[in-house]
């Protein structure tokens, strides 16, 4: 049974790295801790933040409660790679010691230029009387790593909106050179939006521009978090996370990650949809997905990385004092007039021995790829001994339907949002699936769909089988996270 944790208990102050000491010992000793995801070093793990890249290496950063699976107070904790596949542990960046964000450093993004990586965040400011109050804030990340924070906030809450205005994220116009931070925000009726505040530079200078206008969608979800315009060969993408709405096709979920395709016009602070709004990923844990910071501009594509979980929601290993991962990088291109989202190229050097045909079980962390006749398929994997049980995978090549099933594992959590998962597809032709020892990552024909989920499975749970239209392939994939004690 999960623990009830006190204000005091969810808010205390890291003072030193050796309180959390035996807390990293546990954890680290759990069946479900990662090989190749970003994983909290202790406690709970969410948003990604302040993604980018700078001086040679990529910077990732997630949203850090310390003491367990449990939001309270937020750290920003920071993690570097070369090249996308293997990353590092560095520690703290951002601690919630000022005023302005004395009771955490939530989301936010990244800005590479001028010498330095600079990040942008929301800080989480409590009154007395516990009055939110939300602040705008700057870090210029040192050589050495650490965070050197402004003087001051860059703005205040706005008073228009209510308290809900966080999730700063930075772009820049090329036609005009003015910077722009999207702020995802609720409205005095509760309906979700993205307010606008612009500069000519970047670090000070910021005034409220408005209220962003998307046609349509004036009464979609009572907030919108993390929001982002991305621009992919020409075509605008609207990215945000509409709260508390059912969408069809997942489920009883309330709190989504999509995206809208259209046009944005800065002069109108206009976005004109061209269409209907998309999830990003059609699986159940996926949620606050960040794109690398780049100067709003046109390009081929972006890179992606999302939160592997979902607000309010428990997880099994809740009960071990910790929670939650990140998901593997992904890139999104436009394929036609498709948002497509594929693994990064580099996680094919994370191939290590391949799994023998005649095997019947699965390594723990695994890459596998399908090959796809487009006959009906039906891929059950962590299936129990007698082939019982298991995440199953179905193709129905009449009703032309692709669906994920996690309701046969053992471990089920989360089941009142649904425990099953589709999508319409005109065929199926591949499937290129990473295995880890707590979660699942399914890329349908390329880039068609994306179904992330998180699973628990039990010792037993190793098993697979294949029937219909289709053949196998598997490595193990190599360790590239180092779950080192780092604060």
């Amino acid at each position: 049974m999960s623990r009830t944790w006190t204000r005091e208990e969810r808010y205390r102050v890291l003072q030193d790295a050796e309180e959390l000491r035996p807390l990293h010992d546990a954890i680290s000793r759990s069946p479900f801790r990662q090989t190749c995801h970003i994983q909290p070093v202790t406690g709970l793990l969410n948003d990604p933040n302040g993604f980018g890249y700078h001086d040679g290496l990529w910077h990732l950063f997630y949203q850090w409660c310390p003491w367990g699976a449990v939001h309270g107070l937020k750290y920003w904790y920071h993690v570097t790679s070369k090249d996308l596949v293997t990353w590092k542990n560095e520690g703290v960046c951002i601690r919630p010691d000022t005023e302005w964000d004395n009771r955490g450093a939530y989301s936010g993004s990244a800005l590479s230029g001028h010498g330095s990586l600079y990040l942008y965040y929301t800080g989480n400011h409590r009154d007395p009387d516990w009055t939110r109050k939300s602040y705008t804030c700057l870090v210029r990340l040192s050589d050495d790593g650490t965070a050197v924070k402004a003087k001051a906030p860059l703005f205040g809450p706005n008073p228009d909106y209510t308290e809900h205005q966080r999730d700063p994220k930075i772009l820049q116009d090329p036609e005009t050179g003015l910077y722009w931070i999207l702020l995802g925000a609720q409205t005095k009726d509760h309906h979700g939006c993205v307010i606008c505040y612009k500069s000519k530079e970047p670090f000070s200078g910021w005034t409220f521009a408005g209220q962003l206008k998307v046609p349509g969608f004036e009464d979609f979800g009572d907030m919108w978090e993390c929001p982002s315009i991305e621009r992919i060969n020409g075509t605008d993408i609207l990215l945000f996370c509409p709260q508390h709405l059912t969408i069809e096709g997942r489920g009883n979920a309330q709190n989504h990650n999509g995206y809208l395709l259209g046009h944005m016009d800065f002069d109108t602070l206009t976005f004109t949809p061209l269409g209907r709004f998309h999830v990003l990923d059609r699986g159940f844990d996926s949620y606050a997905a960040e794109c690398a910071a780049t100067i709003h501009h046109n390009k081929d594509r972006a890179i992606l990385v999302a939160w592997m979980g979902l607000p309010d929601v428990a997880y099994p290993t809740d009960e071990e004092n910790w929670a939650n991962c990140l998901t593997l990088p992904r890139v999104l291109r436009m394929r036609g007039r498709r948002l497509i989202q594929t693994p990064i190229e580099e996680l094919k050097l994370l191939r290590g021995e391949p799994v023998a045909p005649e095997a019947d079980t699965l390594p723990a962390a695994a890459d596998l790829e399908v090959l796809c006749g487009g006959g009906d398929l039906a891929l059950t994997l962590f299936a129990k001994p007698d082939h019982s049980g298991g995440f199953r995978i179905t193709w129905d090549s009449q009703k032309k339907v692709f669906t994920v099933d996690r309701s046969g594992m053992t471990n089920r959590f989360n089941e009142a949002e649904g425990e099953t998962r589709s999508r319409n597809l005109s065929g199926l032709s591949h499937l290129r699936i990473f295995l880890d020892h707590s979660s699942i990552e399914i890329f349908v024909n390329d880039g068609d769909a994306v179904f992330t989920s998180r699973v628990f499975p039990t010792k037993e749970e190793h098993g697979y089988v294949l029937q219909g239209d289709g053949r196998l392939r598997a490595w193990e994939m190599l360790p590239a996270v180092q779950d080192d004690f780092v604060i």
